[in-house]
């Protein structure tokens, strides 16, 4: 079965459709899958709910999206650095789901794990609990959280081969393999492509079985959300 794909936007044909639960992985811009949501953008989507840690900034990552009003809904744990974001939720323009960032990473893993719900005390007494089935165990209560099942998932990995077989990059792995594993159809975009067997089995992080599509994007632009420098005999 050939899994890759000539470009991002033939990755996506057929798959892509309004009212659609996404998930795409990345924190802040480390390891989001850049090309896969400008290919998201120009196919016009809309009205979809969108699984992801934040939505990138202003007019990059998942910002994009936001601004062409393509999300009706995000399912996130955080807003700080979209200022469109923030805009859209204050004005009731966008639904938004505020999640406990480890919540909404167990939530990913769950879904992946075919487990569709858990019981955690993170939220246990605060708005994030209302409208849940709250149970004791051992003296302590707990919420309980459904999985998340998105009908596509979105993923930036560094190197992947033929069979799908994945390796991430330090950090930018962040949420991107319980993305990978959680979506019923999953597209990752990949900075290398290899023969399958150059990947040695104890260095894939994530097996080709969770992989659907795969697209090229050697010369991703990797934008720094916030640099930070010090100066000459600075501390």
């Amino acid at each position: 079965m050939n899994k890759i794909y000539p470009s991002a936007a033939k990755a996506l044909e057929g798959i892509v459709k309004d009212g659609q639960l996404l998930a795409v992985g990345g924190f802040g811009l480390c390891g989001i899958p850049e090309a896969l949501i400008d290919a998201l953008k120009d196919s016009g989507a809309k009205n979809l709910t969108a699984i992801s840690n934040n939505a990138g900034v202003d007019g990059f990552g998942l910002g994009k999206l936001l601004e062409t009003r393509q999300i009706k809904k995000m399912i996130s744990s955080y807003v700080g650095e979209n200022k469109e974001f923030e805009r859209q939720y204050l004005a009731s323009e966008l639904e938004l789901e505020f999640t406990p960032q480890g919540t909404l990473a167990e939530k990913l893993r769950a879904g992946g794990a075919g487990i569709p719900a858990f019981f955690t005390k993170t939220g246990v007494g605060t708005i994030v609990a209302e409208g849940k089935e709250l149970r004791e165990f051992d003296g302590e209560t707990y919420v309980m959280e459904r999985a998340l099942v998105p009908d596509v998932a979105l993923v930036k990995a560094h190197r992947a081969d033929k069979s799908g077989n994945l390796q991430f990059r330090f950090t930018a792995r962040n949420f991107n393999p319980a993305v990978a594993m959680a979506g019923k159809i999953t597209v990752v975009e990949v900075e290398e492509i290899v023969e399958t067997g150059e990947i040695a089995p104890d260095q894939v992080h994530l097996p080709g079985i969770y992989v659907h599509r795969i697209v090229l994007n050697a010369t991703p632009e990797k934008r720094i959300e916030k640099r930070t420098i010090t100066e000459k005999g600075g501390v």
